[in-house]
């Protein structure tokens, strides 16, 4: 055979073998961008959707114990707070539970007085929260009363509901699982007992684990 028919054949074969590698290259990177994206799109997804699930705390604080306690949680939750307020604030004299005559001993003694008018219990925009925190001062071994007339009138269907309480030297007492006795809805989760000094390493510690 000629030797230039010979040389042009071996150009074309070349040009042919080359061709057809880029081509595969191009296949190969056209599917890595493709992959990339549908993870980024997972990721994208997957991070939606954690920042959809809205977390509330919700507490009682007649004093600063369990107002201090809520609101580092919530910091740490990045979590919106809303305060339960009774129409008739309790004074440092009203909780003066070794005073048979103060307004706490009072109603703890007649459970007609416990139910306890509030200022507000509609939550600004209740339905977007997945999960809600309850916070509340242990009285008495229970969950102070002002509490249990907010969860009366809640309806917590399809949220996530994690009670947490402060006290001195109480425990938890079972006063998570008497809370949730006053209501049929939500799914509660067992509580949580800080010290009423409680640390900021200790709360963390807690939402960590949450």
């Amino acid at each position: 055979m000629d030797k230039k028919i010979i040389a042009i054949i071996l150009i074309i074969s070349g040009l042919l073998a080359i061709t057809a590698g880029a081509i595969l290259l191009l296949n190969g990177n056209s599917k890595d961008d493709s992959d990339d994206q549908t993870n980024q799109s997972t990721i994208t997804e997957e991070k939606s959707s954690m920042n959809n699930n809205k977390t509330l705390v919700i507490y009682f604080s007649a004093q600063n114990h369990t107002r201090n306690v809520a609101n580092k949680i919530a910091e740490n939750l990045n979590a919106d707070i809303f305060e339960i307020e009774p129409v008739e604030s309790y004074s440092e004299d009203d909780l003066s539970w070794t005073d048979a005559n103060s307004r706490v001993s009072r109603e703890h003694s007649d459970e007609s007085l416990q139910d306890v008018a509030l200022k507000n219990v509609n939550v600004p925009n209740w339905d977007t929260y997945d999960t809600v925190l309850i916070g509340y001062p242990i009285w008495w071994g229970v969950s102070a009363w002002p509490v249990d007339s907010f969860v009366k009138q809640v309806d917590f269907t399809n949220k996530t509901v994690i009670p947490f309480c402060t006290s001195h030297s109480s425990g938890l007492s079972g006063s998570d699982t008497n809370l949730h006795s006053k209501t049929t809805t939500g799914n509660w989760q067992p509580g949580y007992r800080f010290y009423q000094d409680a640390t900021d390493a200790e709360i963390k510690e807690w939402t960590d684990s949450l």
